[in-house]
Parts: structure tokens; C-alpha cells; sequence
């Protein structure tokens, strides 16, 4: 009797093909066994499991010889009387197949062991013409140790792969994209709520893999062990998990969900990269989740992606539909983001996109239904932000959002920080906020120093505050009662100091030229001013 040893695998019930076996289809196809010219009378539906040895045997009782996955040479020359007998305990072993050569023993197929494997779904096979076993045994032998070396190395190749790369610190999208790469199946990471976080779609369409991405990961159950096919569409399922419980799953999917054929290289990968991921965890400081959403924001604001379909796709696997819905970006610029960002998510969930933006401040891209739905999720972003929000132009599709970011930003760029707590958008924009969005322009610097160089050198030499009393009548539009009642000071009084500023100003304030060339000077120095005391 001769044994090849060789390695094979089920995962939840699914066979796994492994690089160390062999089907019985691929074994009858040697030149060995074609030479033998080999007939399949039974389990013709069944030739492809797998062989894990191959075993030559006479004896009456095979059983206590097998464990499970032989192929079973033989003459019959120790067939037992009961041939249904023979055929139930290759069946009940799990032998991969029986070969019966003819010609020594028996010159026809027996009727009774064709039918007893019939029955029991135990491929049957016959050879016409005699072939040595021992070569057909060396043979298959010699291929299955090479496909276990085969699997060896790839097991080493793995180890080494996600092993640099948690030792380098990569992040989440890195360890996906390498478990895509080394298996040329689409990987995604989802958390509980079933939204995909990370997606690497190999060689499928990101629109392919993310469309009704919810709804079919909920179809799909999780192993009951830690790794398993599962789901109509047959999708390879991991665990992730993180400090002793599962936070989400790693799934890869099938190139054809008809087949739904995984290898036990495509475990190994999975199973590593769930590993490389839950260390990943523990050592970046930044959520999954609050990634996802920075970076699908950022696709949307720098128009990252190539294919606004494959944008939608992504935003959507995210909890956040974007089909039929308005959007509109706002921008918060407030000292205290991730805090906000808490607030921000639990509040929005399902209805915006939340990411820390670094300088630009927190950025949110509403989806909503109603035209002017987006007022009053500002108003809440405003009440929960403490702080004033920047709203962009409504827009209707998401190739419009980056129109809508950039307006948010004028906004925000236009109104100094620390304001009070309100909405505002661009029709908020007078010539005040304009000039503070100038504020850092040479220009307008050297524009408002030459208009009132004087008279703040004035105001520094003799501690007076003439540019108060200025601002105050600019503000009044000339008025000069309004302006005594808004400086505290009486109408005499005023028409001393204005006399005065007219003076150091060398120009007559009754000039209505002079006064909007003043407003606009006195408007940028305030801008100017804003800026530092901000700073400060």
C-alpha cells in the first residue's frame, strides 16, 4: 500500500481549493492514467474533489486504511462478496474516487459497484487498458509535495508581506490594498453598521463592488467561525476585531459570484490582513471611520476621483445617500475639531459627510432633500459648533460640490473668527467681510496706511482717539448727530474733533469722495486689526 500525504481544507462547509492537492479530474487527466484509458461510470458531478493521497489497496475492507480525500487504486482482487458494501464504506470515509482496473480481476465493471457508488455519489472509474500504479502513485505524489512547497512559500510570502507592514505602521487602506494586490479580488472593510470604510476593487469596478453595498452586506452573515463563504453571492467573510470584541468584517469577493471559487491563499491573505488591521488599530490614533469620511469628503472637494459614479458608489457605501438629494458644504472653523467632529457625526449621521479638514477647519457636506433643507442642519452645526458657520451654494449634483466648498470657504475666509454664533453665506458678504478676506493683500495694507498714516500717528503722539470719533460719522453716513449720540460726545464737541481730523487729513469730510475713500480705509485697518486680535 502507498500513501501520499497532501493538505486540503473546508471553510464553513465550502471547499477551499489549496495549491497542495489535487481534483480527481485533474488526476485522471495525467498521461499516467490517460494511458490507462480511464471511463467515469459514476460521480461524474463529483470529480471535482479534492485528493490528498493516493492509496492502493486489495483489501476487503478498505476503511480502516483511509482517512478521507484518497484515491483508491485497485485490481479487485479482494473485492467482498457484497459489492454495495465495499462502495458504503468508500462513501462513508469520504474517499475522493475509486479506480478499478480491468483486465486482472474482472473483465467487465461489476453492476452491483457501479450501482452502490451511484447511490452514494462515489466517483467511479475504470481502466481499460492496464498502467503501473506505482508510477501513477509517484506521479501524483511528486505534483502534490510540489504544490505543497508551492503553498509553503506562498504562506511565507504572506507572513512576510503583512508583517512589514505592520511594522512600519501602515494604515488601513495600505493593508487592503496589498490583501487586493496579492489575490486580484475585490477586498472591502466594513464596520458593524455594515458601511465600507476601506475598498480595494482589484480588478472589478469600485461602482461593482460598493453598488447597494449595505443591503447586500446585511444579506450576508457573518462566519460562525472566524472565517467563512457565506451569502447568496459567496463572499469570503473575516473578523476584525479590536481589544477582545469584533469591530467589523474584511470581505472579499468573488470574481464570478456563479462560482464563488476561493483558494486557501485567499484565506491565508484575508485572515493576515484582518491580523495587520487589528494592529493598525491599536496603534493609530485616528478612527476608520473618521478617515473614510475625510477622504471621501476630499475626493468630492478636490475632485479626486475619476468617475462620479465610483464617488456616489463610495459616499453611499458610507451610510450617506446621495441619489435625488441636494448638497451644500459648510465649513466650521472652531479650536476644538475633534470634539466637534464627535458632536458633528452623531448628530449627522446618515445625512452628511464629516471630515477634519487640518487649516480649512471641519468640513460637512449635507445631503438633503428639500431645496433650502440645508438651513436648519446649519443652524444645529452652528448651535453645537458654539462658533459661526460657512455655508457653500446649493448645488444638485456632486461634480458642483467643489463650486459649493469654494464658496463656503470665501465665506469663511471673509468673517473673522470668534464671531458670533450664526449662518453665513455668501450674500452675508458686505464690504466689511470683503476686506477682511484682503486683509493679507499688500495692496490693501498700503492703501489703508496711506490714507490714515496721519492721523493714527496723530492718535499715537497725543492719546487722543480721533479714528473712533472717524469711524463713528463714516458709520453715521455724515450724519453728525448720530455720530455724537454713537461717540458719547456732544454735537460741539464732535464738530471740534471732525475739524480737527479734516486738518491732519488735509481734506474736507463733507466730500462725499473723501468719505467712501475714508470708509473703505477705516473698514481694511479694522480687517487688519480683527486679523491679529484673532491671532492673539
Amino acid at each position: 500500500m502507498t500513501r501520499v500525504a497532501a493538505d486540503t481544507r473546508q471553510v464553513q462547509g465550502v471547499p477551499v481549493s489549496d495549491g497542495g492537492t489535487m481534483t480527481v479530474a485533474e488526476v485522471l487527466a495525467l498521461p499516467v492514467l490517460a494511458r490507462g484509458l480511464p471511463k467515469v461510470l459514476a460521480g461524474h458531478d463529483r470529480l471535482d474533489r479534492p485528493v490528498r493521497w493516493v492509496h492502493v489497496t486489495e483489501w476487503a475492507s478498505p476503511a480502516s486504511a483511509l482517512r478521507g480525500g484518497e484515491l483508491v487504486l485497485t485490481t479487485g482482487l479482494g473485492f467482498p462478496a457484497r459489492l454495495d458494501d465495499y462502495a458504503a464504506e468508500l462513501a462513508d470515509i469520504g474517499a475522493a474516487a475509486v479506480v478499478l482496473e480491468l483486465g486482472r480481476c474482472y473483465r467487465e465493471t461489476p453492476y452491483e459497484l457501479v450501482a452502490g457508488c451511484r447511490s452514494r455519489g462515489v466517483p467511479l472509474v475504470v481502466l481499460h487498458r492496464g498502467v503501473k500504479f506505482v508510477d501513477v502513485t509517484q506521479e501524483v505524489h511528486a505534483m502534490i509535495l510540489t504544490g505543497q512547497l508551492r503553498t509553503l512559500r506562498s504562506a511565507q510570502r504572506i507572513h512576510d508581506t503583512f508583517t512589514a507592514l505592520s511594522l512600519r505602521g501602515a494604515g488601513a487602506d495600505e493593508i487592503v490594498r496589498a490583501a487586493a494586490t496579492m489575490t486580484g479580488r475585490a477586498v472591502v472593510l466594513e464596520n458593524l453598521a455594515h458601511q465600507a470604510l476601506v475598498c480595494a476593487p482589484g480588478e472589478l469596478g469600485l461602482e461593482e463592488v460598493l453598488n447597494r453595498w449595505e443591503e447586500r452586506s446585511r444579506a450576508t452573515p457573518s462566519a460562525a467561525e472566524r472565517t467563512g463563504v457565506c451569502g447568496q453571492e459567496g463572499w469570503l467573510v473575516t473578523s476584525v476585531e479590536f481589544r477582545g470584541q469584533r469591530w467589523g468584517r474584511l470581505a472579499m469577493l468573488p470574481d464570478n459570484p456563479a462560482e464563488q471559487q476561493f483558494h486557501s491563499e485567499h484565506v491565508m491573505v484575508l485572515e493576515r490582513a484582518a491580523i495587520a488591521l487589528t494592529l493598525a488599530r491599536l496603534t493609530h490614533e485616528s478612527r476608520w471611520e473618521e478617515q473614510a469620511h475625510r477622504d471621501a469628503l476630499l475626493d468630492v472637494l478636490e475632485r479626486r476621483q475619476l468617475s462620479w459614479r465610483d464617488t456616489r458608489s463610495r459616499i453611499t457605501a458610507l451610510g450617506v445617500p446621495t441619489h435625488g438629494r441636494r448638497l451644500a458644504v459648510v465649513m466650521v472653523r472652531a479650536d476644538d475639531r475633534a470634539g466637534l467632529l464627535d458632536k458633528l457625526r452623531t448628530r449627522l449621521e446618515g445625512s452628511a459627510l464629516v471630515g477634519d479638514l487640518g487649516e480649512r477647519g471641519v468640513g460637512v457636506l449635507l445631503a438633503f432633500r428639500e431645496p433650502g433643507g440645508w438651513r436648519q442642519l446649519a443652524e444645529e452645526i452652528a448651535t453645537l459648533a458654539g462658533t459661526a458657520v460657512h455655508v457653500g451654494a446649493e448645488v444638485g449634483e456632486l461634480s458642483e460640490v467643489a463650486l459649493s466648498a469654494a464658496e463656503a470657504e470665501q465665506v469663511a475666509d471673509a468673517v473673522p473668527a470668534g464671531g458670533p454664533r450664526q449662518v453665513y453665506t455668501v450674500s452675508d458678504i458686505g464690504l466689511p467681510e470683503l476686506l477682511y478676506s484682503l486683509r493679507d493683500d499688500p495692496r490693501v495694507q498700503a492703501y489703508a496706511e496711506r490714507q490714515l498714516a496721519h492721523l493714527l500717528a496723530h492718535d499715537q503722539r497725543h492719546g487722543t482717539d480721533l479714528l473712533a470719533t472717524l469711524r463713528h460719522f463714516l458709520g453715521a453716513a455724515g450724519n453728525k448727530s448720530i455720530a455724537a449720540r454713537r461717540s458719547h460726545l456732544s454735537r460741539q464737541a464732535l464738530y471740534q474733533r471732525l475739524s480737527l481730523i479734516g486738518q491732519i487729513l488735509d481734506g474736507d469730510l463733507e466730500s462725499g469722495d473723501l468719505r467712501a475713500q475714508l470708509h473703505v480705509a477705516v473698514a481694511a485697518l479694522d480687517a487688519q486689526r480683527a486679523r491679529r486680535s484673532a491671532g492673539a
